[in-house]
């Protein structure tokens, strides 16, 4: 049994007109790719064909008929022939006439199993007694052939049709349809596909990659691993690790001696000056031969292209130590897919998402060493030298509290009265001192280190201070003394902290921070170094593939600028002329072509179903409305499906059609309700765009995975990129917004009919919900066909479908009724909801014919060969 899911459209044939065109296997499988084909879908597996045919057209088509049923697929091919007008009539015995609607003749050949006729004898259109419709009223036709081309529907009304006899049916129908405006629309479309592709800024510079914590577990170990180290990149043996450890030795002993400088004795005695400035050259030169050691690990560490094996190897010699990958790089594609997955799930445009990919792919992209030479520069010898005269250069800052113990020092001492004020010079005077002690004792060559004053200002200050108190309040000899003592300890305070931040200084100046810095950013140079050879194959493939699906994400996204830009609607000739202009289901295009295509030869285009009907059906005052009147005395062409165009009837007050272009032309059981939109429509299009882009790129990551991700791969995945945008633009031109894509979202719920249109969907639930009684359906049969109906209420089949987006809302608002329905058919449409009645015809209504075949002349064909010449032999036999 072929489901809706195994067959993906319905290939419309209308054999009203242009049926000689189909005489022959190869005809009719051209018109099936040709309808195909131009909607971006393979050969079917499970053929289904709506046919369009007058009842009279059962028997002069039957060698179509045959072609059709003998249709070479993989799986069942299956016909629903849906029949348009009146029978002919057929003869009722003795001297009766031929009597209309009285016989339903039939091949034998529609009596296949697969096979379903729905008799439709007058579409009844009209909405008021006045309006005097055709019964083959080409909008109304549109309508029941749009509908009947929807895969489940056509699926659930040929299985019904099997349970009543003959398969034959005559139907009712109720619908309700809900759309946008076409101008609403094609700008949701576009705006859609703008937000989808993104602003090209025309700026290359890469944005900040997403956080470690989410990337994919295959990416976040490539990107975080080379980081992760300890200080392991030096082998305990390896030359890097002993030139290191020598050159940190000796900073290490020129602390020490540091530490003793700062002491009293390093004042006093100039032997631990020097012991420092041999210890700091000795460092210069261990750290000189670090330098050169890093050097040439930077110069073997891989050239201009990324790190190697060898390179990994000569880097063992000189005692790096590079981790193994371990697994590191397996599942790159598959973390490639899961981010972008993640990145388009997150609402960020295509162009954004291929900004992040390059982000990514500079970030793990292993760097040569010979890249990182000129950092080296940092850390020269010159460099250290600049370093440390810079520094140098500027004297020691005094702390505030060393100016206020040398002020209060100098107070104290200066508390005597004459003769004994001359004490009062002992604080400055050690001052003094000790500034010209200190300054030579740091002395570099012939210049003497500069001593700071504010010590010196400070103890003069407090002992003329000093002097002046003692003058004014005559203190005893003994206050004075105990102030001296005082005094002498707090200046034997001040002296030691000048003293420790001046050899600190002076150290400083000589290289010992410079030496120390430029040790540590040589091992940090040569630890990077490390880092990007540690899985640099793994990584110098991720970062290739990262950048070609940045390639492949912004070729995405110039097919969906391309998507957006204007295009016609409808094919050139089908509209602007008669009133169905404004319909929407008349401007927009079938799901089985392309927006761009037209009627190429004098054939009735197929695919172009409403095109063929978008011009205006003048009644005929003579009542002669038949395929095959005369169309010359109209004076044009006639139309494409036999009848005449818009022009070839003439222009006079008489012809007038009974309405006017600027009334309802819906028939009477289609009710429209046309939406300007929901706060949601733009947003769910573009998601449903990111899912087809997901569904479109499923190949390329089995191609990344393979390491083939190359310009072969890419240009297949544009090409079905492009396919794939215009297959959804087809899905929503013909299905509807509400339908989902192809490709919904399994996380994702699919917006209310409020969010996507601006409607409500109680309306659906309403109409689909109603009983199931004969005013519920206008019944699309003529007062001549009605009596050849079946009397039996029950033995009519019903059919109640609505959108399966609105499946959650339209079930709710049952179960809140307190009358839920079953068994409704939830359909891939979004347009249309509503009833479908199927009534049986009486009993000895249906006359099947036995077809005799020839194998016909000489003057045939190769091709003509193999089909068979059908001629009908009439039986008025209903019991066949």
């Amino acid at each position: 049994m072929t489901s809706p899911e195994d067959a993906t459209a319905v290939v419309r044939l209308d054999l009203r007109a242009g049926a000689a065109a189909l005489a022959t296997t190869q005809a009719v499988r051209d018109r099936v790719a040709e309808q195909l084909g131009r909607a971006g879908l393979p050969e079917p597996d499970y053929p289904l064909f709506l046919v369009t045919d007058t009842p009279a057209g059962l028997t002069d088509h039957q060698l179509q008929y045959e072609l059709l049923s003998g249709y070479r697929a993989v799986g069942e091919t299956r016909i629903l022939v849906l029949l348009v007008g009146s029978s002919p009539g057929s003869y009722a015995g003795g001297e009766e006439a031929y009597l209309p609607d009285r016989r339903l003749v039939r091949p034998t050949t529609l009596r296949a199993s697969t096979t379903g006729l729905v008799w439709a004898g007058d579409l009844r259109s009209a909405r008021t007694a006045l309006d005097r419709r055709e019964p083959d009223d080409p909008a109304s036709l549109a309508v029941l052939v749009d509908l009947l081309s929807v895969p489940d529907v056509f699926v659930r009304v040929l299985e019904n049709l099997r349970k009543l006899p003959d398969s034959i049916a005559a139907p009712g129908v109720r619908l309700l349809e809900q759309d946008l405006p076409t101008e609403v629309r094609d700008r949701a479309w576009r705006d859609a596909l703008t937000r989808f592709a993104g602003e090209d800024t025309g700026a290359g510079d890469p944005v900040d990659i997403v956080p470690d914590s989410r990337l994919p577990e295959p990416l976040r170990a490539l990107v975080t691993g080379r980081d992760s180290r300890g200080q392991g990149h030096r082998l305990p043996d390896g030359q890097a690790n002993l030139a290191h450890r020598t050159c940190a030795e000796s900073l290490d002993r020129a602390d020490e001696d540091l530490v003793a400088l700062r002491s009293f004795p390093g004042l006093l005695h100039p032997a631990r000056r020097d012991a420092l400035e041999a210890d700091l050259h000795q460092a210069r030169e261990d750290l000189g031969g670090f330098r050169a050691l890093v050097e040439r690990a930077l110069q073997g560490g891989g050239g201009a292209a990324a790190p190697t094996a060898e390179a990994t190897a000569r880097l063992g010699a000189l005692g790096l130590r590079v981790p193994a990958a371990d697994s590191a790089g397996e599942r790159v594609g598959e973390g490639l897919r899961e981010l972008a997955g993640t990145l388009l799930g997150d609402g960020l445009a295509l162009r954004s998402v291929a900004q992040h990919f390059t982000a990514l792919a500079g970030r793990v992209e292993p760097v040569p060493g010979t890249a990182l030479l000129h950092r080296l520069a940092d850390h020269s010898e010159e460099s250290v030298s600049r370093g440390s005269a810079t520094e140098y250069a500027a004297p020691p800052r005094t702390p505030g509290a060393v100016l206020l113990m040398a002020g209060a020092a100098g107070l104290l001492g200066g508390l005597w009265q004459w003769p004994a004020a001359l004490a009062a010079l002992v604080v400055p005077v050690l001052f003094v001192v000790v500034a010209l002690l200190g300054a030579n004792r740091l002395r570099t060559g012939r210049r003497a280190a500069r001593w700071t004053m504010g010590p010196r200002v400070a103890a003069v200050a407090g002992a003329v201070a000093g002097a002046a108190v003692a003058y004014a309040a005559d203190p005893p000899l003994w206050l004075g003394g105990t102030g001296l003592i005082v005094g002498l300890g707090l200046t034997a305070e001040a002296v030691r902290r000048l003293w420790r931040d001046a050899a600190d200084s002076w150290a400083a100046g000589r290289g010992t921070t410079a030496l120390r810095t430029a040790l540590d950013g040589l091992d940090d140079l040569l630890a990077e170094l490390v880092r990007e050879h540690w899985a640099a194959e793994e990584r110098l493939y991720c970062a290739d593939a990262a950048r070609s699906v940045a390639g492949m994400l912004r070729a995405t996204a110039a097919a969906a600028d391309a998507q957006a830009a204007p295009e016609p609607l409808a094919p050139a000739g089908a509209g602007g002329s008669g009133p169905y202009e404004d319909d929407d289901w008349l401007s927009a295009p079938s799901a089985l072509e392309t927006p761009e295509s037209g009627a190429a030869d004098g054939d009735a285009d197929d695919g172009d179903w409403a095109a063929a009907y978008a011009w205006d059906n003048t009644p005929d005052r003579n009542g002669d409305h038949d395929a095959g009147r005369d169309d010359d005395r109209y004076g044009g062409d006639p139309g494409p499906y036999g009848t005449p165009s818009p022009a070839a009837y003439p222009a006079g007050p008489d012809d007038a059609p009974w309405e006017s272009g600027e009334g309802d032309r819906a028939p009477r059981w289609l009710d429209r309700e046309i939406g300007e939109g929901g706060p949601d429509l733009v947003a769910t299009l573009a998601g449903d765009l990111r899912n087809t882009a997901m569904a479109a790129m499923a190949p390329y990551w089995g191609a990344v995975e393979r390491g083939q991700a190359g310009a072969l791969a890419l240009a297949r995945t544009e090409q079905r990129v492009r396919e794939l945008l215009s297959a959804a633009r087809h899905h929503l031109w013909h299905y509807g917004v509400l339908a989902p894509p192809p490709y919904p979202a399994d996380h994702r719920a699919r917006t209310t009919a409020a969010g996507l249109l601006g409607t409500d969907s109680l309306r659906v639930a309403e109409l689909v919900g109603r009983e199931a009684d004969r005013g519920a359906v206008v019944q699309l049969s003529s007062p001549e066909q009605g009596a050849l109906l079946s009397r039996d209420p029950g033995a009519a089949l019903w059919i109640r479908f609505a959108p399966g987006t609105l499946q959650g809302e339209i079930e709710a608002a049952w179960r809140k009724s307190g009358s839920p329905v079953e068994e409704a058919l939830w359909t891939s449409s979004g347009r249309y909801a509503g009833l479908i009645r199927l009534t049986p015809l009486r009993m000895g209504v249906v006359d099947t014919v036995l077809p005799r075949q020839s194998t016909g002349g000489s003057a045939r064909t190769d091709a003509d060969r193999a089909e068979p010449s059908v001629h009908a032999e009439f039986r008025e036999d209903d019991r066949w």
